[in-house]
């Protein structure tokens, strides 16, 4: 429809306002009192906007009927929806209104309840249950339905541009487009974020049964910045964030360096779970989403040190993942070292200032990883979906692990089982660790048989191994892996057991005389 000047903006007589957040309400009003327009209006809202003195009908007084039970139902009335519905470019629905005595309605501001915000504050079942808003997104889906006769904004940082449309005569036509998107992603995550909430917020399934893999998923993803390329250039990227969920590594904070590739975000995940597998201050050295270096030492430098001892080739352009605050003393050592990334939940001002002189590395602040319950995998014509692996089972706790053969160890010597155990978990199957002195010493990962990643852990540790114990992700099939670290010069290893030759393997374990623990619980990743 256009007006006199010949464009398809479309002039607001009418609007209806009824929002939760009054964040800009008064100037919005204002503006609309300014622009000459009728404003309907509801609860809190009118009396906000009569109390700045800006003219108001009642959405009650115009329907003729009160709102009732609580506010439950104000605005869910014949009268409001049909002045929203209106195709004011058809003249029987002009009729038909007019017929009715009833207004069309060029313009629709309405927020929803906060409904997230509530479920996050902890509130109760039917606490929540009242925030779930019904006349709010029925007003809003209409109008956007209605979008060639109706305006619809749902959230005040659109006032901005609503109040430029009353100075230039109203919406275009695609302004009214891109508003009506905007609304149907907003009703979109809402509603999600209820049905989540309602079928698998406390890991219940669609029948009540308690089921951590419901028969439903869902969830918004939200884009937050495009990448230069994917893994490779020919590939297109972008990084998104799960709307409603935690910040995670998205929403770190880059204090340095290039713009984050999708390779580096890749890495950088792996790096800082890696490092928040242990309680002790950890540095894990990421490349090409395997460790090249995990260890735990009395203070952040020294565990830097110790994990790019572990290979210092291969951590070379790695990415750096530190559970503590870096301090001066590694961002010494670490600034003599070509990397990537550095992530850590803080730095000491100083070491910021000495990392920064590198121009290409990427500084990155982030608060201690939340894992996300479930992880999701595409396939082809589908997903595939699973509970995270944590290491936080029982058979996880060496308080819970089987001597399968050979004499109980030492505290020291089981320290670094635990510590073995635990990192094992960021190594990509078939996956082989060997650690002394609470860091790792040589890595085998990624290979298609443990005898190959036994030789390549036991390649990479050079001299090291003797004396080293090791860890396995899965069970050792064979005795043949096991042999491997045997002859290299293990003195304990910890691995799942299970396997139909565990008396094989167990035969070869007790005549070098070495202990083997069965943990009962397997960390076995295909990336």
């Amino acid at each position: 429809m256009a007006n006199a000047s010949g464009s398809d903006r479309k002039a607001i007589r009418r609007a209806l306002v009824s929002v939760y957040d009054k964040t800009g309400l008064v100037e919005l009003g204002q503006a609309l009192q300014k622009a000459n327009v009728e404003i309907l209006s509801t609860g809190s809202t009118a009396k906000t906007l009569r109390g700045a003195d800006i003219p108001v009908t009642e959405v009650s007084d115009y329907t003729g009927f009160p709102e009732i039970m609580g506010g439950r139902v104000k605005t869910l009335h014949p009268r409001i929806h049909s002045g929203i519905l209106a195709d004011q470019s058809n003249p029987a629905h002009l009729a038909q209104i007019a017929e009715h005595d009833i207004a069309a309605i060029d313009l629709v501001v309405v927020n929803l309840y906060p409904f997230a915000a509530t479920i996050a504050s902890g509130a109760n079942f039917a606490e929540c249950i009242e925030q779930i808003d019904i006349g709010g997104p029925s007003m809003l889906r209409g109008a956007a339905k209605n979008h060639g006769s109706v305006a619809v904004v749902c959230s005040p940082t659109q006032y901005a541009k609503l109040h430029e449309a009353l100075e230039e005569g109203g919406f275009t036509a695609q302004d009214r487009q891109s508003l009506a998107l905007e609304v149907f992603r907003t009703t979109a995550e809402y509603d999600l974020t209820i049905a989540n909430w309602l079928n698998n917020g406390d890991n219940r399934s669609v029948n009540g049964s308690i089921d951590a893999l419901p028969e439903w998923l869902g969830a918004i993803w939200q884009k937050k910045n495009t990448l230069r390329y994917g893994e490779n250039p020919h590939q297109s990227a972008a990084i998104y964030a799960n709307a409603g969920g935690p910040s995670g590594l998205v929403g770190a904070v880059q204090l340095h360096g290039k713009e984050m590739s999708f390779n580096n975000y890749t890495d950088s995940d792996a790096a800082w779970r890696a490092a928040h597998d242990h309680s002790e201050p950890c540095v894990a050295i990421i490349k090409h989403a395997n460790p090249c270096g995990i260890a735990i030492a009395e203070t952040i430098s020294e565990a830097h040190q110790k994990a790019h001892a572990c290979d210092s080739l291969s951590a070379f352009g790695g990415v750096v993942a530190a559970n503590r605050e870096v301090d001066v003393a590694m961002a010494q050592t670490l600034s003599q070292i070509f990397t990537e990334v550095v992530i850590a939940p803080s730095y000491a001002p100083e070491a910021v200032e000495i990392l920064s002189k590198k121009p290409s590395i990427r500084i990155l602040q982030c608060s201690s990883p939340q894992t996300a319950s479930r992880e999701l995998r595409p396939v082809s014509g589908g997903m595939l979906v699973q509970q995270t692996d944590l290491v936080d089972a029982a058979g996880d706790d060496p308080a819970n692990w089987t001597l399968a053969c050979g004499p109980g160890v030492s505290a020291e010597v089981m320290k670094d089982l635990a510590f073995a155990w635990r990192s094992i978990r960021a190594v990509k199957s078939n996956a082989i660790l060997l650690a002394k002195d609470g860091a790792s010493i040589g890595i085998g990962m990624g290979q298609v048989n443990r005898v190959d990643s036994s030789r390549l852990a036991v390649s990479r540790c050079g001299n090291r191994a003797p004396g080293s114990v090791a860890a396995s992700d899965a069970y050792f099939p064979f005795a043949d892996g096991l042999q491997i670290l045997i002859d290299a010069g293990i003195t304990a290893v910890v691995q799942p057991g299970g396997s139909t030759r565990d008396e094989e393997v167990i035969t070869a374990a007790r005549e070098a005389n070495i202990s083997m623990y069965f943990t009962g619980v397997r960390h076995f990743s295909h990336g």
